[in-house]
C-alpha cells in the first residue's frame, strides 16, 4: 500500500471510530502494515496538522483535524476594499515574503495577499528564522505601494502592529501589546512578528511587502523547546482555537482603515494609537544597535517612527534600528 493510500485509510479509520482509541495492533492488522509503519503514519499526519492522543495499552485517538484555509471563504468575507481582495493561497512555501515580492515585481496591485499553510524558511528581522508550522498559524505577506519617501517606511511597520493588535482583540478578545519595532506580545511572550521590506529605485519606493507571522493555534508542544519560554499563541492565551479566516479578514479591515488614515493625515494619529498599545513606553530598556548599546527609558516615538529613549545622562536619543530588551533588574 502506498503512503498516500495509507494516510487516507488511517484517516478513514479514525473518522469511523471518532473519539475512540485505536490500538497500534488493531490498525496494523486492518491496514496490513507493521507497527513501525503505523507509528510513522501517525507522525506524518501530525506533521500535516492532525492532533493525536497516545496512551499505553489504549493506543491512539484523533483529537483534532487541521483547520484548512480556503481562498473562496477568505475572499467572500473580506470587508476591505483593496487590502486582501486578491489572495494567493499556498499549501507550502519557503517564504511568503519571497512569493509576494515576486508578484510585486510582476506588477501585482496593492493589496495582493500571499498566505501559506506552512513556511519552511520563514524569517524575521536580521535574517532570524521564524517558526511557521503547518495549519497552526497565519503566515502571510501583503503587497503595498506607498507614496511616502523611503525613510518613512518604518512607519508602516508600526501601523501594521497596531492593526494586528486591534484585530486580535476584536477576533479573539485577547489584549496584546507592541514591543518596538515589530513584535506583538502577550504577557511578555511573542505571539506575532512583523517584517516590512521595501524595493526602491532612485530613492523612490517601488513597493513594500509587509510580512505578518502569527502563532494562532499552536500548542506549547508545537514550539521548539528553545522558544517555549519566549513565545506563545493566541490559542494558549485564550484557551480556545481561533478562526484563522476571520482573523485574517479582520486584520485586512483594520489595516485598511489605518492605511487610509495614514495617507490622509500622516503618521501622527498612527503614532498616538501605537503608543497607546505599546508595552515599551515608560519602561527601562536596553538598546542594542549595530554600533553600541545603552540603557534608558523609552518615552515615545518621534515624527519618523523612531523610538525615543532617555539615557542615564538625561539625553533623549532616537533609535531608528536595532533591538530593545526590557530591563528586569
Amino acid at each position: 500500500m502506498k503512503d498516500h493510500d495509507q494516510d487516507n485509510s488511517l484517516l478513514s479509520m479514525f473518522q469511523e471510530y471518532s473519539g475512540q482509541f485505536l490500538s497500534g495492533e488493531e490498525i496494523s492488522r486492518k491496514l496490513s502494515i507493521s507497527r513501525t509503519a503505523v507509528w510513522k503514519q501517525i507522525n506524518k499526519l501530525r506533521s500535516l496538522g492532525y492532533d493525536f492522543e497516545a496512551l499505553p495499552r489504549l493506543g491512539y485517538r484523533m483529537m483534532e483535524s487541521p483547520d484548512k484555509l480556503s481562498v473562496d471563504q477568505l475572499e467572500a468575507g473580506m470587508t476591505s476594499k483593496i487590502l486582501g481582495k486578491q489572495v494567493t493561497l499556498l499549501d507550502r512555501t519557503t517564504s511568503t515574503q519571497e512569493d509576494a515580492r515576486q508578484l510585486a515585481e510582476e506588477g501585482a496591485p496593492e493589496g495582493t495577499l500571499v498566505i501559506s499553510e506552512e513556511q519552511t524558511g520563514g524569517r524575521g528581522r536580521m535574517g532570524r528564522r521564524f517558526h511557521s508550522p503547518r495549519g497552526k498559524g497565519i503566515w502571510m505577506s501583503l503587497v503595498l505601494r506607498p507614496k511616502q519617501p523611503l525613510h518613512l517606511t518604518q512607519q508602516l511597520t508600526l501601523l501594521t502592529g497596531v492593526a494586528v493588535c486591534r484585530a486580535i482583540m476584536k477576533s479573539a478578545g485577547i489584549k496584546t501589546d507592541i514591543k518596538w519595532p515589530n513584535d506583538i506580545l502577550f504577557q511578555g511572550k511573542k505571539v506575532c512578528g512583523i517584517l516590512l521590506e521595501s524595493a526602491t529605485e532612485d530613492e523612490r519606493v517601488r513597493y513594500c511587502v509587509a510580512g505578518i507571522g502569527i502563532s494562532a493555534n499552536l500548542k506549547e508542544t508545537d514550539f521548539p523547546e528553545e522558544l517555549r519560554d519566549v513565545a506563545t499563541s493566541i490559542r494558549m492565551a485564550g484557551g480556545k482555537t481561533i478562526n484563522r479566516t476571520e482573523l485574517i479578514q479582520t486584520i485586512m479591515a483594520e489595516m485598511e482603515v489605518l492605511y487610509e488614515l495614514y495617507n490622509e493625515q500622516g503618521f501622527e494619529p498612527i503614532s498616538s494609537l501605537w503608543e497607546a498599545l505599546s508595552g515599551s513606553i515608560g519602561r527601562e530598556v536596553r538598546v542594542q544597535t549595530m554600533r553600541d548599546s545603552f540603557i534608558g527609558i523609552a518615552t515615545g516615538l518621534n515624527k519618523d517612527g523612531a523610538l525615543l529613549v532617555r539615557n542615564n545622562e538625561n539625553e533623549t536619543i532616537p533609535v531608528y534600528s536595532g533591538d530593545i530588551l526590557f530591563n528586569t533588574r
